[in-house]
């Protein structure tokens, strides 16, 4: 399969490398692909035509741009009980749609709604039926820009304390009726509910892209410090996992995506290091 890395990892949690300077780190680590991140490495004023040096740049070092992240969503939410934001939320997505084409990305991630944000007190508490509603017509709203620019949406599984199961996931996703909307599969995000392979094994061809991490719970549960630094220690099977992956026929990209809160309160991003840690482990579990 193809084997990426998200942004996050290797420059952090703002503009502190190029799109050009992770490029050529994923070419030294021998990957297949990196996964941009919106409002971090990529300024949301960017142009047509700087997205098309940034991928021309790509395709000439053999690096695929399959996937763009975002964290926009914790401050603004599909899902918000106010209108206005989410209005503002629906518009982000749109340009953040543009961008995607304007590169040649094929997948964008986005967080359908959140009830409540556990680590950010300042968020307001929206009740589920209001946040599914909200992010339904969202989501209602984006489709046909979507279509038209010819990019997936792809719904991930954050710890937003919303869409929690599988079959959750598959009633969400289904009453769109369409093959541009589907999932974002977290491998360590749904670890704490249940085992990847099984949203994998009961949502299919839904599953659009996915995140590789991994995952420790402990008391019946479990908590942000669970996310270590290492793919090969925690509670998710790989094995499994991408055996469900290979039945359902997925040929999309496996993105490492590390954040090791194991290390709050002093966790440090960039991390060259620790991104090409789980550059080299990524490579020997698949």
């Amino acid at each position: 399969m193809y084997k990426a890395i998200n942004y996050w990892v290797y420059g952090g949690f703002g503009p502190n490398r190029t799109p050009y300077e992770f490029i050529d780190f994923a070419k030294a680590q021998c990957l297949d692909g990196v996964e941009l991140t919106l409002e971090d490495c990529l300024p949301l004023t960017i142009t047509k035509d700087e997205c098309a040096k940034i991928a021309a740049y790509a395709k000439e070092n053999g690096i695929g741009l399959g996937t763009l992240a975002t964290g926009h969503y914790g401050a603004e939410s599909l899902g918000a009980d106010d209108e206005a934001e989410r209005a503002r939320a629906v518009e982000f997505t749109k340009k953040y749609l543009q961008i995607a084409a304007w590169l040649g990305v094929k997948t964008i991630l986005v967080v359908p709604g959140s009830t409540s944000v556990a680590w950010d007190p300042s968020r307001p508490v929206v009740p589920y039926a209001r946040c599914w509603d909200q992010a339904t017509k969202s989501i209602r709203e984006l489709v046909p820009v979507a279509d038209a620019l010819d990019v997936d949406i792809a719904l991930e599984n954050v710890w937003m304390r919303f869409l929690l199961s599988p079959m959750e996931w598959k009633l969400f996703l289904d009453q769109f009726g369409s093959d541009r909307v589907g999932m974002y599969l977290d491998l360590g995000n749904c670890q704490i509910y249940l085992p990847a392979q099984d949203y994998i094994m009961l949502l299919g061809k839904r599953v659009k892209a996915v995140h590789v991490k991994n995952w420790k719970g402990e008391d019946c549960g479990g908590g942000l410090h669970g996310f270590g630094d290492s793919l090969k220690a925690g509670d998710v099977d790989f094995k499994a996992a991408f055996a469900a992956l290979e039945k359902i026929g997925y040929n999309g990209a496996l993105t490492v995506e590390m954040i090791p809160f194991s290390r709050l309160p002093d966790l440090a991003l960039p991390d060259e290091s620790l991104a090409a840690k789980v550059a080299e482990e990524i490579k020997s579990l698949v």
